[in-house]
């Protein structure tokens, strides 16, 4: 058992160690908190615990499924190389280090989208040309990843995460499990655009897509995903031919998946799927093709929303399927359908646990991975919002989603772009987000550049001129900056470090390649205390509450204390919630009097749809 009120106590014979960033204190990240060893708790020192942490090292908490943590990571897009080439010699190896490194996150996983995405300047593919079924004109040396710096970025982070972490591996890159070995996939977010069928966006006698960009639905392929579509056939064999072509430059996929968000036919680069269709595709087109071609590579499955996990997972890995049988693992996302991307680790973890179940069930559970493959926060960065308080619960966000998919049984989790620019691009269309480290070459102690009203000058790859106003990041000093938790050391060679890089590394930092997950239970006091409330305090603690907002699903869990557990009933007895968004306006919500089809369970939703829900049963 662990105490920790206001000190670490441990009873028991275990070594413990517990490290701290505190928001109070942010210029001091990953600091060592003393703990103590007793023989039996001490309630007179401080009275009863607010809570007690019981954990069984001896009993893993997933004894049916064979494979450990891979790791955690992120995406080696085309704007995270670009900007990580702005910075100098001193700059890149600072960022190699800060992510792959035995002192930074040591990431062990990596992802790389194949053919452009929005975190890309403009669209592009390695085969233009129209009716090359076989590919004759594929670009087989990738020329635009090697041009913008992205193989280079990516084998300078392999050679630092086996240089760092390696010792005892054993040279079996095949083997998950394994320190040392940075583990890439690819996914795609569309095909060349003369394979794709017209959108919405094309003319009416059109043959095919004029851009990569959005998607015919249920298939964004010409002639579909069944067994005699030619451009199913040749966009497969595209996967093997891009899996060659990087593994000829020294960089070896463990893995690709099928597509991108194939529930969303977004405005950037895109290509729709259905469970049946991308079932289509896997059965007789994607897997036999790799199968034959790259037996090693791994196929995952979906890539998307949490919401629609558990029925793609049913649809798919049944093993009556045919598709079934090419499948290795499923890519979630840890995203909503239809809402913002300010996510937490309360969103969608019953899917998640729904999800393990049914590979159970479909006894695919041993060695079927679960991977978080996608998690950022929009719009821009926190940097440029210039708040503290914004910046505190993005990173808090990242932890609490992380804690949940490894609570549910995920193998790891890998967030998106590694590296961005102040302002969170580039993005071809203004898509901006946030990441953990920021590229910002005009705030290095060798630079001569002056802010101006509205910040630095952006790089010149940057098309969106400051589309959310100041950055404010760039209007303050180094020393306030430092004081903010955005370490002056980094600063001074161009690289802003921000909160969410501290949270993900009291996890990625411990949790290495190989680990297991073991059985832990927080119990709540035996006093009237709780951890967000002490015993005599009437107002809830925890901060403010700005996730019991609309879309939100209800879940429960120990009384303890917070904001995120206080609700109201109004004058009708509707259960109301009051929260705020992201930029802490106030927001009111009421508990659904119907279950969510996706979630499965009640979510929060505006309080009048509520009582029109009602009125209409």
């Amino acid at each position: 058992k662990i105490l920790y009120r206001p000190v670490c106590e441990v009873y028991g014979s275990q070594s413990v160690e517990i490290t701290q960033t505190s928001k109070d204190e942010p210029s001091r990240q990953w600091t060592p908190v003393l703990c103590t060893n007793k023989k039996t708790p001490d309630m007179n020192a401080y009275g009863f615990p607010d809570a007690i942490v019981q954990v069984d090292t001896s009993k893993p908490a997933f004894s049916d499924r064979k494979n450990p943590i891979m790791g955690f990571g992120g995406a080696f897009t085309e704007a995270s190389s670009l900007n990580y080439h702005t910075l100098s010699k001193e700059g890149q190896e600072a960022v190699t280090e800060l992510f792959f490194g035995k002192s930074g996150l040591g990431y062990s996983v990596g992802r790389v989208h194949m053919n452009s995405c929005d975190f890309s300047v403009k669209s592009y593919s390695f085969d233009e040309t129209d009716g090359d079924f076989e590919l004759k004109d594929f670009d087989t040396g990738v020329e635009h990843d090697v041009k913008s710096g992205m193989i280079d970025m990516m084998k300078a982070a392999v050679s630092k995460a086996k240089e760092s972490w390696g010792s005892s591996a054993t040279g079996d890159s095949t083997d998950y499990s394994q320190d040392g070995f940075l583990k890439i996939f690819a996914s795609p977010w569309s095909p060349p655009a003369w394979m794709k069928a017209p959108t919405d966006d094309d003319d009416e006698d059109a043959l095919h897509a004029e851009n990569m960009t959005n998607s015919q639905q249920p298939s964004c392929l010409r002639e579909g995903t069944g067994a005699d579509s030619r451009y199913a056939k040749s966009w497969a064999l595209y996967f093997a031919k891009f899996i060659t072509a990087y593994a000829d430059l020294g960089i070896d996929f463990f893995a690709v998946t099928v597509q991108n968000e194939p529930e969303f036919p977004a405005p950037w680069e895109a290509c729709s799927y259905t469970p049946e269709t991308q079932g289509d595709f896997l059965a007789y087109h994607l897997g036999p093709t790799l199968r034959e071609l790259h037996p090693d590579v791994k196929i995952f499955m979906f890539d998307h929303n949490k919401d629609h996990a558990p029925a793609w997972v049913n649809y798919l890995v049944n093993p009556e399927h045919p598709a079934s049988k090419f499948i290795d693992g499923t890519a979630i996302h840890w995203y909503a359908g239809g809402m913002d991307r300010l996510m937490d680790g309360a969103s969608g973890q019953a899917n998640m646990h729904r999800v393990i179940a049914d590979l159970k069930n479909f006894d695919a559970n041993s060695d079927h991975i679960v991977l978080g493959s996608e998690a950022c926060h929009c719009p821009s960065t926190g940097y440029a919002g210039g708040s503290l308080d914004v910046s505190w619960y993005r990173a808090e966000r990242y932890a609490h989603a992380i804690l949940g998919d490894l609570a549910a049984g995920s193998n790891g989790w890998v967030e998106w772009n590694l590296i961005l620019d102040a302002e969170g691009g580039p993005n071809h269309l203004g898509n901006m987000c946030d990441g953990p480290i920021l590229a910002a070459p005009h705030r290095a102690a060798d630079s001569t550049a002056l802010p101006d009203k509205l910040g630095y000058e952006l790089p010149p790859f940057e098309e969106h001129d400051h589309p959310f106003g100041p950055i404010i990041g760039d209007l303050r000093t180094r020393e306030e900056l430092d004081a903010l938790g955005i370490p002056a050391k980094y600063l001074d060679v161009g690289v802003v470090v921000q909160p969410l890089y501290f949270y993900m590394g009291h996890i990625s930092r411990h949790v290495r390649p190989g680990s297991t997950a073991v059985m832990a239970l927080v119990e709540q006091s035996e006093s009237e205390g709780k951890i967000f409330r002490p015993k005599g305090q009437t107002v809830a603690g925890g901060g403010i509450n700005d996730l019991a907002r609309n879309g939100i699903e209800i879940t429960t869990w120990p009384c303890e204390g917070s904001t995120r557990q206080q609700f109201k009933f109004s004058f009708d007895m509707k259960l109301r919630v009051f929260g705020h968004d992201w930029l802490g306006r106030p927001t009111t919500s009421c508990l659904a009097s119907k279950p969510d089809s996706s979630f499965q369970g009640l979510v929060m939703m505006d309080c009048q749809d509520v009582y029109n829900a009602e009125v209409t049963d």
